[in-house]
């Protein structure tokens, strides 16, 4: 899980800020693809701890971003950050 910069986003009637981007890999070829599940969630009632969870969704990584992303040192670290870019979120 890492710490976003918040953002709001509606849920369930109520504009909400998301801190935390938390996310897993769904299912890796290894060779081709990767797809992951995401989710966003606000603070939770301690401080530094995810709360409720207010969207999420899935992306697939593939082509030379998921080559590229195989031969990096840190594989969890590039793929927060690419699902960060993705969703136009900036980790802090």
């Amino acid at each position: 899980m890492k710490q976003i910069q918040p953002v709001s986003v509606w849920y369930d009637g109520q504009s909400l800020t998301a801190q935390y981007l938390d996310a897993y890999i769904i299912k890796d070829d290894l060779s081709t693809f990767a797809t992951f599940w995401w989710g966003i969630f606000t603070e939770g009632s301690e401080p530094g701890k995810p709360g409720v969870q207010v969207a999420q969704g899935n992306l697939t990584m593939n082509g030379e971003t998921y080559l590229d992303w195989n031969a990096n040192p840190d594989i969890n670290d590039d793929a927060y950050y690419w699902i960060a870019l993705e969703l136009s979120l900036t980790i802090i």
